[in-house]
C-alpha cells in the first residue's frame, strides 16, 4: 500500500498525463498523495490537490523548483521530431529532474515512459519478440534517438547511484478515437504512415470517401502486425509501478498482449461495419513487443485487445469542446 508522498508529472497535460492524474485522484490508494504539474505550453484545471509549475525542463532553476519536497517524478514530457527542442527536453532536462532527484532529501521514486521508437518498432525486422534485453536501435530521425538516449541515461542513474526508478516502454498510445484516424487516408490522418502519400491524392480522395481501410503489407506482401497500447492500460501498469519494490530499476515493455495484425483488423471492420479494405505494400516490417515481465513483476493485464481497441475508437463520439488537436508534430 503507497505511504503518502508528493508526485511530480512533467507532460502533465498530454494524454498520459491527464488520463493518470484523474486516475490518482480517485483512487483511494493514493488518498494521500498530492500532486504537482510541470507545464510548459498549458496548464491543469484548478484541484485541491494539484499544483500548477509553468516551465520548461530545459531549465535547471524551473526543475529544482518544481522538486522541491517531491517524493515522486512521472517523467512524460517530450517532444517530437523537431531538431531545435528535442535534446534540450530529452537529454538536457533529463539530465536536470534525475540530477534533483540524486540530491533530494524526500525524493523514493523516478517512473519514466519511454518508447519503442527507440527499439526501430516496425522500421527494421524483427524476427524474434522484442524483450527488455534486446539492444537499442533507433530509426532514422532525432525522436527515436531521443527514446533511446533517455533509456540509457536513467539506466546509468541506476548504476552511478542506486537511483530508484524504472521505465515503462510504451508503443503508439492511443485513447478516444485515435486508432480510427490513424487508419485515415485523408488530412486528418493521426500519425504514420500517411496512407494518402503512399497511394496518391486521387486514389486517396477515393478511399477516403468509401471509408476504406488500409491493409499494411510488409515487403513480402505479408500484413503487417504493429504494437500499439491503449492509454488506459499504460496508466494501469503506471499506478502498480508506484512504490512497487519490483519495479526498481526495471524496463517494463508495455504494450497488447498480441500486436494488432492489419489483416485481421481489415477483416473484423469489414465484417462487424462493412467497411471496404485496400493492401498498400509499404517498406514495413512487423513487430511483436513481448509484454510477459511487467505482467510476472507488476501483476498487470492490458484490458484491450485488438477488438476492444478498434470498437472503442470507432463508436467513440467527440463532444463540441473536445475537438481532434495534435500537439506535436510527427
Amino acid at each position: 500500500m503507497p505511504d503518502t508522498g508528493a508526485i511530480l508529472v512533467t507532460g502533465a497535460t498530454g494524454k498520459v498525463g491527464r488520463t493518470f492524474i484523474a486516475r490518482l485522484l480517485a483512487d483511494p490508494r493514493f488518498d494521500s498523495f498530492s500532486l504537482r504539474a510541470l507545464n510548459h505550453n498549458r496548464e491543469l484545471e484548478p484541484h485541491p490537490r494539484i499544483e500548477n509549475v509553468r516551465g520548461s525542463i530545459e531549465h535547471r532553476a524551473v526543475v529544482e523548483k518544481a522538486m522541491e519536497g517531491v517524493t515522486h517524478v512521472l517523467h512524460l514530457a517530450t517532444v517530437k521530431e523537431t531538431p531545435e527542442q528535442i535534446m534540450d527536453v530529452a537529454v538536457k532536462g533529463l539530465f536536470w529532474l534525475l540530477e534533483s532527484c540524486r540530491t533530494s532529501k524526500t525524493f523514493r521514486q523516478f517512473i519514466m515512459v519511454g518508447g519503442d521508437a527507440g527499439m526501430g518498432h516496425f522500421v527494421y525486422p524483427h524476427p524474434i519478440p522484442v524483450a527488455e534485453t534486446q539492444k537499442h536501435s533507433a530509426y532514422q530521425g532525432c525522436y527515436a534517438l531521443s527514446k533511446v538516449l533517455e533509456e540509457v541515461m536513467l539506466e546509468q542513474y541506476y548504476i552511478q547511484y542506486d537511483l530508484n526508478g524504472c521505465c515503462l516502454r510504451a508503443p503508439w498510445i492511443m485513447e478516444k478515437d485515435d486508432f480510427k484516424y490513424q487508419l485515415s487516408f485523408g488530412e486528418d490522418v493521426f500519425g504514420g504512415p500517411r496512407w494518402r502519400d503512399l497511394v496518391g491524392a486521387e486514389k486517396a480522395d477515393e478511399y477516403a470517401r468509401t471509408q476504406a481501410i488500409p491493409i499494411m503489407l510488409d515487403p513480402q506482401a505479408v500484413p503487417v502486425q504493429r504494437n500499439f497500447v491503449h492509454v488506459d492500460d499504460l496508466v494501469s501498469a503506471l499506478l502498480l509501478a508506484v512504490d512497487n519494490p519490483k519495479a526498481r530499476q526495471q524496463l517494463f515493455n508495455i504494450c497488447m498482449d498480441e500486436p494488432v495484425d492489419y489483416g485481421e483488423m481489415a477483416k473484423y471492420l469489414n465484417k462487424t461495419r462493412g467497411l471496404p479494405t485496400v493492401e498498400i505494400k509499404t517498406q514495413y516490417h512487423s513487430t511483436w513487443l513481448d509484454n510477459t515481465k511487467a505482467k510476472f513483476l507488476l501483476g498487470w493485464r492490458p484490458e484491450y485487445d485488438m477488438k476492444k481497441m478498434i470498437d472503442a475508437a470507432f463508436d467513440y463520439v467527440r463532444a463540441e469542446n473536445d475537438p481532434r488537436k495534435v500537439w506535436y508534430p510527427g
